[in-house]
């Protein structure tokens, strides 16, 4: 076990701070290995900056979740700045592996070793940058959730579970501007569930999406999402190149399709963003107090300077009307004077 570091030290205390403001269990009593093992270095170490999770930042994203109001939780990119993406891959394996079994039991054990078989293989996969990053959630009863994400290659389309991979292939003959990049696969105590998500290469105006959405059989959520989001980007409804993911997956109500926004990608973010983001939760008055409560855990209550968020995610069903996430980036673990190197070394690689 390595000695505990400053930036481990920093990391435990952001999440116990956290999980006491939100009533939820200690992240460390289940992750701590891990989180030692992949922040062992000096709190002001610029090798951190140079990741693909968080460029600039330190590997730690929270969010907030709309449908997980309570709970805590983070992503992080395993193991040290200069791991080898298989390195990351296998680690983030054995730790949904360690975690998975004895607290969710064998058959989700099962579920997940077939449902990732094809990104746990002996194979070096060389055409991989990042490997793969872990994310973990807790509630007040402990671990609520842990997942995976897989870097995919478009070759790999056919490892997923035949259903998925007939809904991948289908939407990019719907859009070809869309690329599979990664796979998430996570388990709960009671479901598991596997996501593809799509890079959108080019702009998009977000009433593009309805072809796409009326062919998944969710075309009439659209105004929903529309309208979430141009409340929290000031009246903007046109997204540019590089700033858009969209992921997909299947529910017992229907397909899900995820929006997200890299909001580093938007130059003119309104520098009002949380408090749009919040009168866009207005008439939600329980998941706006959620949301306060979750930025007063790590600190960002006052925050509108657009830079501390990276991500803003809008989720829809057949079922459900959008549904916002919220990434940040706390503002104590950004590395800022390294932050255009890293974002070029990226942009590079």
């Amino acid at each position: 076990m390595p000695t505990k570091s400053p930036m481990y030290n920093h990391v435990q205390r952001s999440l116990a701070l956290a999980s006491r403001a939100l009533g939820v269990s200690d992240p460390v009593d289940y992750v701590g290995p891990i989180l030692q093992r992949s922040f062992s270095r000096p709190d002001d170490d610029a090798s951190y900056a140079y990741n693909a999770l968080t460029p600039g930042a330190v590997p730690y994203e929270p969010s907030f979740s709309e449908n997980e109001p309570r709970a805590l939780r983070f992503t992080i990119s395993p193991l040290e700045p200069d791991a080898s993406p298989v390195a990351r891959r296998d680690e983030a394996t054995r730790e949904m592996r360690r975690l998975v079994c004895p607290i969710f039991g064998n058959d989700a054990l099962r579920w997940f070793d077939e449902r990732s078989e094809a990104w746990r293989g002996m194979s070096g996969m060389s055409w991989m940058n990042y490997g793969a990053w872990f994310g973990s959630a807790f509630d007040e009863d402990g671990l609520y959730s842990v997942k995976i994400y897989y870097e995919l290659n478009p070759n790999q389309i056919d490892a997923l579970s035949p259903s998925l991979a007939r809904l991948t292939r289908r939407v990019m003959e719907l859009n070809p501007r869309l690329m599979p990049i990664f796979t998430s696969i996570g388990c709960k105590r009671d479901i598991g569930a596997q996501r593809v998500t799509f890079m959108h290469r080019g702009t998009l105006v977000l009433s593009e999406l309805g072809s796409v959405m009326n062919e998944l059989g969710i075309g009439h959520r659209l105004p929903s999402l529309m309208r979430v989001v141009g409340v929290a980007l000031g009246g903007r409804f046109e997204l540019p190149n590089g700033g858009v993911l969209i992921g997909l997956r299947e529910t017992p109500e229907g397909v899900e399709m995820k929006l997200e926004i890299l909001l580093a990608a938007i130059a003119d973010l309104p520098g009002r963003f949380v408090d749009l983001v919040r009168l866009g939760l207005a008439e939600r008055p329980r998941q706006l107090q959620a949301l306060e409560r979750w930025m007063q855990a790590f600190g960002v209550q006052e925050a509108n300077q657009p830079g501390h968020f990276s991500v803003l995610s809008v989720k829809v069903t057949p079922k459900s009307d959008a549904r916002i996430s919220l990434y940040v980036r706390p503002i104590e673990f950004e590395l800022r004077d390294q932050s255009d190197a890293a974002a070029s070394r990226l942009q590079a690689a």
